[in-house]
């Protein structure tokens, strides 16, 4: 953007701003936008209905000329031209109101776990790095798709503040590769983010929770390979679904994640998430529900020596009430626990009593 300026018999031209690579307003909208710009750089007010693109990028370029005008403006001149104008205290205006108190705790967290040097280590650069944070700040904060992020980052959140960042300049593109570069680094960032949360709440790695569930998709989901139809969860098995595997630390720490297509066998997930875990060691306890503890899997563990903690398959179990403890006691409820040694000294029957009454009544 220059400016055009007359010296004696000449015209001259002086560069106010550079755009960047990513301006992509059309040729026939220039005029528009310009006269936009020097009507907010003179505190005019729009009369005519604008197009909301050209408005945002009217505003946009408009702050950041004043910007760099008071940052490069010499001392002497800025005193020179200094208005001072009188203030009504009982009246404001405001304009391109931005949230930033979920933003700055949800980057102050990232910060502690030191993902954005792990980002940087990964070889993203600096643009790339600060998209990654919008991503993933977005996903805490206004969860949605990456269209609809796309759009907070640049017109509702005072995120690019936060971390010196313009995310007008950031097409809708560019977060769509660095969505893609995110999974392709998964197990990286994975592991990295484990170790940092061990470290900071001093965590033992010794307990496992396994489960999976899944998620439909609206469209076809032709590009995706593991998109098929199986039995949703969300009651939507007219739709292809796409399976998703996650392992959780006794503390409920995500330790790995994966994607499996949507008609996986739950079952024959276990011995992948679990040997994808370097860290997980024997003694760790897996836990995990019915739908994953088939005889094939229990025997897997066994083999390897993992302890484990299944809901039995069985609708019959031998139950002693006199040999039971109380867990939980809830108004005239209470919850019980049985424990006995089975067949096979390496393994303890644990059996919970769901709401039972107190002994004497019906269960």
């Amino acid at each position: 953007m220059v400016e055009s300026f007359r010296i004696g018999n000449k015209v001259k031209q002086q560069t106010l701003l550079n755009l960047g690579a990513e301006f992509s307003i059309p040729r026939e909208y220039w005029g528009e936008l310009t006269n936009r710009i020097e009507a907010i750089l003179h505190h005019q007010p729009n009369l005519l209905p604008l197009d909301e693109t050209i408005e945002a990028e009217a505003q946009r370029i408009a702050s950041n000329l004043l910007l760099r005008k008071k940052e490069y403006a010499p001392s002497d001149e800025r005193m020179a031209t200094a208005d001072y104008c009188t203030v009504d205290i009982d009246s404001i205006e405001s304009s391109e109101l931005r949230s930033v108190g979920l933003e700055h705790m949800a980057y102050a967290a990232l910060q502690s776990l030191q993902l954005d040097v792990q980002l940087t280590a990964l070889g993203l650069n600096r643009a790339e790095v600060a998209t990654a944070i919008g991503t993933i700040v977005g996903r805490m904060v206004a969860p949605d798709s990456e269209l609809s992020t796309h759009r907070w980052l640049q017109r509702e959140s005072g995120l690019g503040e936060i971390i010196d960042y313009d995310f007008n300049q950031c097409s809708l593109s560019r977060l769509y590769r660095v969505s893609d570069q995110l999974l392709r680094h998964r197990d990286a960032l994975e592991t990295h983010l484990f170790m940092r949360e061990c470290t900071l709440f001093d965590l033992n790695c010794t307990i496992t929770l396994y489960d999976l569930t899944n998620t439909f998709f609206e469209g076809s989901g032709k590009y995706n390979d593991q998109a098929v139809r199986g039995r949703s969860k969300e009651k939507r098995c007219d739709c292809p679904l796409v399976t998703l595997g996650l392992v959780l630390d006794s503390s409920g720490f995500p330790r790995s994640s994966r994607v499996f297509a949507g008609n996986a066998s739950e079952p024959a997930t276990l011995e992948t998430m679990v040997t994808s875990l370097a860290g997980a060691k024997a003694s760790a306890l897996i836990v995990m529900d019915a739908g994953i503890a088939t005889e094939a899997n229990l025997q897997w563990l066994q083999e390897r020596n993992y302890r484990y903690l299944v809901v039995s398959r069985k609708r019959q179990v031998e139950w002693d009430e006199e040999l039971s403890q109380i867990v939980r006691v809830q108004g005239t409820n209470e919850v019980r626990i049985y424990s006995k040694p089975s067949d096979d000294e390496k393994k303890w029957n644990c059996i919970v009593a769901p709401a039972a009454v107190r002994p004497g009544k019906s269960r």
